[in-house]
């Protein structure tokens, strides 16, 4: 067996390192958006793109399942040998997500009105945001059938493509930003034109890095695409794993929602620190993906041991990761938390509650490299089912919590939940490993 063919440490963080990298360029993105409308002088502009973006950002992450979804099935597709369906897939996530992309962009005013109205702001805020939104939205196909793309090179473990890719979306967005905004006085929709322009350069670098897939002409034979058993069992995981995420989504937005109730000085101090949650998701995604590729492909040559191998591997970097962050934490949190709020209230109100970031990495690696896992073997009705559980502890934890402990129970039910989503999938892997082969 090659080198390249067999699982080890090297291996693992080949596939991981270029996804952390790519993804610490993200939050480097928003800020120079904010602070290029910041130089504008007005509140409302930064208002308004902040709105936009959270907007477009939350309605693009429910297809979030078409990257992971895609990454299990062509990994096993690969695994087993078979380039023609390796291909076909890619074709048929491509054909989803430029139907979600043109769905989006028909029912844009009843989408967004329905954003507003959630969540209401000034008259002038939502007229600049809707005009954001009027220019982003046409590029939904393509900012969709970026999640697909990434999936293949996931599942291929071509992920110096996916940092290059995120690299040149985001550098040519911020280049284009500083000229359209500040250069040419554009505003708010400088900053959305500059998005269009790098989401359509993204995908078309995406789509040349994935260009493999389609010299093989089973990419556009359309009885393999459209193969009904094939199709469905897509579909069905990609369902599995929406619901799940829908849950996941739940839990975080509640968690918003609920701790508003405590005043604006907890609510900002829970913001702060949730970015913390931000980095370590950011950091754990690489080897996440690891887990996925490598699971995806044991499946796919039907190898218990090496599935058992890839679980191995990728979960003891994922919790040595998780460790240095909870001592990072610990160590230079009090640092971050000030960097981020100037407002004294704020700091010492996050400070009180910063111990909780130094145990969320800790008992939530174990649930984050399981997901990853159960991509890999695409077991999308386990975590479909087990996020269930997970959410109706969470539920009654918070019922059971708050009231007497406050915003401190309000951050045990959050932890509770990592916990509850690692031991419950914990228990379904004797079942995937089972399955294999």
């Amino acid at each position: 067996m090659s080198e390249a063919a067999q699982i080890t440490h090297r291996r693992v963080l080949k596939i991981a390192v270029p996804i952390v990298l790519s993804n610490a360029t993200v939050p480097i993105l928003g800020a120079v958006d904010v602070g290029v409308v910041g130089q504008m002088g007005e509140a409302a502009p930064i208002g308004a793109v902040g709105m936009g973006a959270i907007i477009l950002t939350t309605l693009y992450w429910f297809f979030g399942f078409l990257r992971m979804g895609t990454a299990g099935l062509v990994g096993q597709a690969a695994g087993a040998g078979d380039k023609d369906e390796v291909s076909a897939i890619l074709t048929r996530a491509l054909l989803i997500a430029g139907a979600a992309g043109l769905g989006l962009i028909l029912l844009q005013s009843l989408l967004f009105r329905g954003a507003f109205a959630l969540s209401p702001a000034s008259e002038e805020v939502e007229t600049l945001a809707q005009s954001y939104l009027a220019i982003r939205i046409w590029t939904a196909p393509c900012a969709i059938a970026v999640y697909a793309l990434t999936g293949w090179l996931v599942a291929m473990e071509r992920t110096q493509g996916v940092f290059w890719i995120q690299l040149v979306m985001n550098g040519i967005n911020i280049l284009l930003d500083l000229w359209f905004v500040l250069g040419l006085g554009w505003g708010v929709q400088g900053v959305a034109v500059a998005t269009v322009i790098a989401e359509l350069v993204g995908a078309s670098f995406a789509l040349w890095y994935c260009r493999d897939a389609f010299d093989n002409v089973e990419w556009r034979n359309w009885l393999r695409v459209f193969d009904r058993a094939k199709l469905t069992r897509m579909m069905v995981l990609n369902l599995d794993i929406l619901i799940r995420s829908a849950m996941l989504m739940a839990i975080f937005s509640s968690f918003v929602f609920i701790g508003a109730r405590f005043g604006d000085v907890t609510l900002a101090a829970n913001e702060v620190l949730t970015q913390f949650l931000h980095i370590t998701a950011y950091a754990m995604d690489g080897f996440a993906f690891a887990a996925e590729a490598l699971i995806a492909r044991a499946f796919g040559q039907s190898d218990r041991r090496r599935v058992r191998k890839a679980a191995a591997y990728t979960m003891f970097w994922g919790g040595a990761t998780c460790i240095l962050l909870a001592v990072g934490f610990a160590l230079g949190g009090g640092f971050l938390i000030d960097t981020m709020a100037k407002s004294t209230d704020v700091q010492e109100v996050a400070r009180q509650y910063l111990w909780w970031m130094v145990l969320a990495p800790i008992t939530g690696f174990v649930a984050w490299m399981f997901d990853g896992i159960f991509i890999g073997a695409t077991r999308g009705r386990d975590m479909r089912n087990m996020m269930a559980v997970s959410f109706a502890i969470y539920i009654g934890a918070v019922l059971l919590l708050l009231p007497a402990y406050g915003n401190d129970g309000l951050w045990t039910a959050l932890i509770i939940s990592f916990v509850a989503r690692g031991i419950t999938l914990g228990l379904r892997y004797p079942s995937l490993e089972r399955s294999v082969g």
